[in-house]
């Protein structure tokens, strides 16, 4: 059974998907932006704020469904530029300190709102 998830402590959808949904106990996040969920608007910043919201964002979300980052299986981590790696993987570090989940990272050529960072997440029970 799908179940939607949706919290007021993230940002609402900009289009016609859910924030998550959950279905035979696995949770699937949709691309998260740097969108402060209390003002709609991108945080301001550089690479280190924006990822910082994002991460923020994606932990309201599991939280509202009952999940942690410690259950985080997988990230797809979408930059505007790979010179913005190495400064977003330091701060996505400090949420997967022990057990990360799988990743894969891509430069692609633009990003919704024109934001430096989307990351997508899978996690399971």
């Amino acid at each position: 059974m799908k179940k939607i998830i949706n919290t007021s402590n993230a940002p609402k959808a900009i289009g016609p998907y859910s924030q998550a949904i959950e279905a035979n106990g696995t949770l699937y996040i949709s691309g998260q932006l740097p969108v402060n969920p209390e003002t709609g608007q991108v945080v301001e910043g550089g690479i280190f704020e924006q990822t910082e919201q994002v991460l923020k964002n994606i932990g309201a979300i599991l939280n509202a469904a009952g999940y942690t980052f410690e259950n985080v299986v997988k990230s797809t981590c979408l930059l505007s530029t790979m010179d913005n790696f190495a400064t977003m993987n330091e701060v996505y570090g400090r949420y997967y300190s022990t057990n990360p989940p799988a990743r894969v990272a891509y430069a692609v050529q633009k990003l919704p709102l024109g934001v430096l960072v989307e990351i997508e997440t899978i996690a399971t029970k």
